[in-house]
C-alpha cells in the first residue's frame, strides 16, 4: 500500500470517528437518528470504520433509549442490504424467531416449535445465533445436538426437501457483522441486534411468527411488518416473555387482527413460570430439547410448544389458531417432528 493510500485511509477513519462521536452526543441527549444515518453506522461498522471502544458505547447508549422506528428500519435495512442473501422463493417458507433478551431462561420454545412445524408439512427456514444474554441460544442446542451449520444452498435445498427445515445460523449469512460479535458476546446483555434478529433472515420468508421482548417493541414490528408483503403474527406475553408462554395473556398482531391471546382460547390450562425454565447449560437445554421432540414432554412443555408452533402453522396456511394448535399436536405426536429432526443430523 503506498503512502498516498495509507494516509487517504487514514483521513476517511478520522472522519468516521469524528461522526461517530456526533452520534453519540445526539443519541446521549435524548436525539433521535435517521434511517439513513443508522443505516450508515452499519454499514460503517461492517467496513471497519469505528473501533471495539465507540462500537460499545453505540450498543451501550441503546440499553438505556428506546429505539425509534425510523433507527429500527435503518438497522434493518442496512443488515439485509449486507447480508448474503438465499434463494428460497419456491419453497414459501417460513421462520420462526424470538428476539431473546427477555431473561426468561425458557427452554427453547421457538427451535423445538419449527421442527413441529416442520412436522406438520410446513417448510421452515429457521434463523438463529448462539446465546448472548441467555445461557442457550437455538444454535447453540442445534449445535449440540449434531446440526451442521452452512450457507451452501444445495445443502440447504436438501435440508427443506428432505426435513422441511434448513437451520441458517446467522453469522454465515451476516459477516458483515464479525466486528460486532465479540463486543456482543463480551457485553452478554441484550442490544438492539436482539431487536433486529428475527427482522433479518436471508431468506426472505414470505411467513414470520416473531416473539418480542417488549410491547414497544410490538408495536414497532407491527408497523414495519405492515409495510411488507408478509403473512406475519407477532406477539408479547404480557408478563414479560418473547413467546407464547401460557403464563398468561399474550398480545398478538397479525395482518388482519390485533389480539388479545388466554390461554383457555386454545383449551388448555393457565402454567406456571417454573414449567418452561430451560436450565442454566447448553447439555440441560438440549436433554428437555430432546424429551419434548421424543415424546416425553410434560402436558405444560407439550402445550407451549404447540401453542407457539400452531399460530405459525395458522400464519402459514391461513387457518384458525385453534386448527392450527391441534396440527402442531398431531405433528409432535406422532413422530413427524422427531422425524424432521432425524432427518436434518442424519443430512448433516
Amino acid at each position: 500500500m503506498n503512502k498516498e493510500r495509507r494516509s487517504l485511509i487514514k483521513k476517511l477513519l478520522a472522519f468516521a470517528s469524528i461522526k461517530m462521536k456526533q452520534l453519540l452526543n445526539r443519541l446521549i441527549n435524548q436525539e433521535s437518528i435517521s434511517s439513513d444515518e443508522a443505516k450508515n453506522v452499519l454499514v460503517n461498522i461492517s467496513e471497519g470504520k469505528y473501533n471495539q471502544s465507540q462500537i460499545a458505547s453505540f450498543l451501550t447508549v441503546y440499553m438505556m433509549r428506546s429505539i425509534t422506528l425510523e433507527e429500527l428500519r435503518g438497522f434493518r435495512d442496512a443488515l439485509l442490504e449486507l447480508c448474503i442473501r438465499v434463494d428460497l422463493d419456491d419453497y414459501n417458507t417460513i421462520d420462526l424467531c424470538g428476539t431473546g433478551g427477555d431473561g426468561k431462561d425458557t427452554f427453547n420454545i421457538s427451535t423445538l416449535s419449527s421442527f413441529v412445524t416442520a412436522g406438520a408439512g410446513i417448510h421452515v427456514t429457521k434463523h438463529g445465533n448462539y446465546g448472548v444474554s441467555s445461557a442457550c441460544g437455538s444454535s447453540n442446542v442445534m449445535e449440540y445436538l449434531g446440526i451442521k451449520f452452512t450457507n451452501d444452498i444445495d445443502f440447504l435445498k436438501r435440508s427443506i426437501d428432505q426435513a422441511g427445515i434448513c437451520i441458517l445460523h446467522a453469522p454465515l449469512f451476516h459477516p458483515a457483522m464479525k466486528n460486532v460479535a465479540p463486543i456482543r458476546k463480551e457485553l452478554g446483555v441484550k442490544t438492539f441486534f436482539n431487536m433486529l434478529g428475527p427482522m433479518v433472515n436471508p431468506v426472505f420468508p414470505k411467513n414470520q411468527m416473531v416473539g418480542v421482548f417488549n410491547l414497544e417493541l410490538l408495536r414497532l414490528y407491527g408497523y414495519l411488518y405492515q409495510e411488507s408483503d408478509k403473512n406475519y403474527a407477532v406477539v408479547h406475553a404480557l408478563d414479560g416473555y418473547d413467546e407464547i408462554s401460557l403464563t398468561g395473556k399474550t398480545k398478538v398482531i397479525s395482518n388482519a387482527t390485533e389480539t388479545l391471546f388466554e390461554p383457555k382460547d386454545l383449551g388448555v390450562s393457565q402454567i406456571n413460570q417454573a414449567e418452561i425454565f430451560g436450565g442454566k447449560t447448553i447439555k440441560g437445554a438440549a436433554v428437555i430439547f430432546k424429551n419434548i421432540i421424543d415424546g416425553k414432554g410434560t402436558e405444560a412443555q407439550n402445550n407451549v410448544v404447540c401453542a407457539n408452533a400452531g399460530l405459525a402453522i395458522a400464519t402459514a396456511k391461513q387457518v384458525s389458531h385453534n386448527e392450527g394448535f391441534h396440527l402442531a399436536k398431531e405433528a409432535l405426536l406422532n413422530g413427524n417432528a422427531k422425524k424432521s429432526l432425524d432427518k436434518l443430523i442424519e443430512l448433516s
